[in-house]
């Protein structure tokens, strides 16, 4: 079961990759600036994960007016998930959870994801501007999206 709200939200450093080459994406880097989206998925070059990064991307403008930031975090190394990010489109901060010790600290770990392995499961916090989170919600199923309706209304308060 994903941690839940009230909690004080795991920090985490991450490997992204951009243009630039591998960055470090770290949680507390936003703590005391802005809120934070963090959106766990299974895998890259999946339909629901590509549908769902492509929405919140469309959707980034909304995210920032609400003051927040949004962090995508999958088990995919940072150089498929920048191959993925150029082919369709998607704009959010991509880090890499290689090793799971973010997926595992967040309690969001789907076992054996069509017999492939450990993977996120499909999950979204809001994390606020003092670490905290807000909003927690894992799906049922990979297949599941997060309400992200609701990821706005708790931003929005």
């Amino acid at each position: 079961m994903a941690l839940s709200v009230g909690t004080k939200a795991p920090d985490f450093s991450l490997k992204s990759k951009n243009a630039s080459g591998l960055v470090d994406v770290k949680l507390s880097n936003n703590f005391g600036k802005k809120n934070t989206v963090v959106v766990f998925f299974p895998l890259a070059y999946t339909s629901v994960c590509t549908a769902e990064l492509c929405d919140v991307t469309a959707g980034l403008s909304a995210y920032a007016a609400l003051g927040a930031d949004v962090i995508g975090i999958s088990v995919d190394s940072p150089f498929t998930q920048e191959a993925w990010a150029a082919k369709e489109k998607i704009q959010i901060t991509l880090a890499s959870d290689l090793n799971k010790t973010t997926i595992k600290a967040y309690d969001v770990v789907f076992p054996m994801l069509a017999g492939v392995g450990d993977t996120a499961a499909r999950a979204v916090f809001v994390v606020d501007k003092a670490g905290v989170i807000q909003y927690a919600e894992q799906t049922p199923t990979p297949k599941d999206l997060p309400d992200f309706n609701k990821v706005k209304e708790v931003l929005g308060r």
